[in-house]
């Protein structure tokens, strides 16, 4: 292979890297804004889009997804839970939870990577991301509107904890397949 073929095949890896970053980020973008409120922290489909970047994309262009989306959202573009945005959403009493999302990325993407195909270990990579994404989130409530961490915790992870695990089971039996065709395929 030749310099240019060599240079050539690394602009088409970049460009494809790119454009599955940008897919995700624009998954997570669609279905964050459905969200059910509750008292202190409203039910998103967000947590989904993460599980499936990490999935399929594993922990670095995942994590890159995620930050991507939320990027577009703090400079104003509708995509967080009910169509909310702006730094003031980020920085606000949900702020843990988004940066929880990073979390989710992070971690689920490294079990994906480290133990490729035993989808077990996604499922505990998704579960512990998700224990992560709680603890910043509870941690950042709690300091922002005055709580003690329980009373935080009460609001902030034990109502969400039959949603997520739900969501784990489609995103590990979505993404699993799916990661499986992919890499069959060279994606």
């Amino acid at each position: 292979m030749d310099f240019f073929s060599k240079q050539k095949e690394g602009m088409k890896m970049k460009i494809r890297s790119m454009v599955q970053i940008a897919l995700m980020a624009a998954v997570l973008c669609v279905l964050s804004p459905f969200s059910i409120p509750l008292s202190l922290v409203p039910i998103s489909l967000g947590t989904l889009g993460v599980y499936l970047a990490a999935l399929l994309l594993g922990w670095k262009k995942g994590t890159v997804s995620v930050l991507l989306y939320l990027l577009l959202g703090c400079i104003g573009l509708p995509v967080f839970a009910g169509g909310a945005a702006g730094l003031q959403v980020a920085v606000g009493p949900t702020g843990g939870y988004m940066l929880g999302y990073v979390a989710i990325a992070l971690i689920a993407g490294l079990f994906v990577e480290k133990f490729e195909g035993k989808l077990l270990f996604y499922i505990l990579g998704m579960a512990l991301g998700t224990l992560a994404c709680y603890l910043l989130g509870s941690l950042w409530l709690a300091y922002c509107n005055s709580l003690s961490f329980g009373a935080a915790l009460a609001g902030g992870m034990v109502p969400f904890l039959p949603g997520d695990a739900v969501k784990i089971a489609v995103s590990a039996g979505i993404g699993y397949p799916l990661r499986k065709h992919l890499k069959k395929a060279g994606i």
